[in-house]
């Protein structure tokens, strides 16, 4: 059997095991695993899978192992990857569902403190993939307004959906432009080496 499909369940079963607080808090620890340790993507391939897992519906983290594991080792590289993000969660769930009840949880004064003392953690942990994402994504102090703005609609109401639509759509006329404005210089450089013959 090849080691690829061994890693790559290793790699999502300590993401899915590891990480509390959903998809925004995993995003540090997978980017650590698949991009700086094993190197399976660059860090710009690993923002665009970003936005594409985001747009999709599902689960990010699940998402994302499921783009991984295809492009490694296609259907196969998937599956394997996706069990590996899912199987810890279900097992935990299992175990929770089985052995205690909401009344124990919620009486439980140590399981509330460590809830508390998990959730700075999260705030932590979805703050720092925000920060390695902007630097991925070269945003500038000419560009921040976009995100700030666009975060600030989205917390007051707006729909998420309608800024993927002009994102992708803004991006498309956006490069449009430039090949147009790329083919023109090469097409007037050739008109003046053909003048100065």
């Amino acid at each position: 059997m090849d080691r690829i499909y061994l890693q790559l369940f290793l790699t999502f079963l300590k993401i899915g095991a590891f990480t509390f607080g959903g998809g925004w808090a995993m995003i540090s620890i997978i980017e650590r695993e698949i991009v700086d340790k094993h190197h399976w993507i660059s860090r710009e391939e690993f923002l665009d899978l970003l936005a594409i897992s985001q747009s999709m519906p599902g689960i990010l983290a699940v998402n994302i192992s499921v783009s991984i594991g295809d492009k490694l080792r296609g259907f196969k590289g998937s599956a394997v990857a996706a069990l590996g993000t899912i199987l810890p969660s279900f097992l935990i769930i299992l175990a929770i569902a089985i052995f205690l009840t909401p009344d124990i949880i919620k009486n439980n004064p140590v399981v509330s403190k460590i809830f508390m003392g998990i959730r700075p953690c999260v705030v932590a942990l979805i703050i720092a993939p925000v920060i390695t994402s902007a630097k991925a994504a070269k945003i500038s102090w000419k560009t921040v307004w976009i995100p700030v703005l666009v975060a600030g609609l989205i917390y007051i109401g707006w729909n998420p959906i309608v800024f993927i639509v002009l994102g992708g759509l803004c991006g498309y006329l956006w490069l449009s432009h430039r090949q147009k404005q790329l083919v023109g210089r090469k097409l007037t450089e050739k008109e003046r080496k053909e003048d100065g013959r």
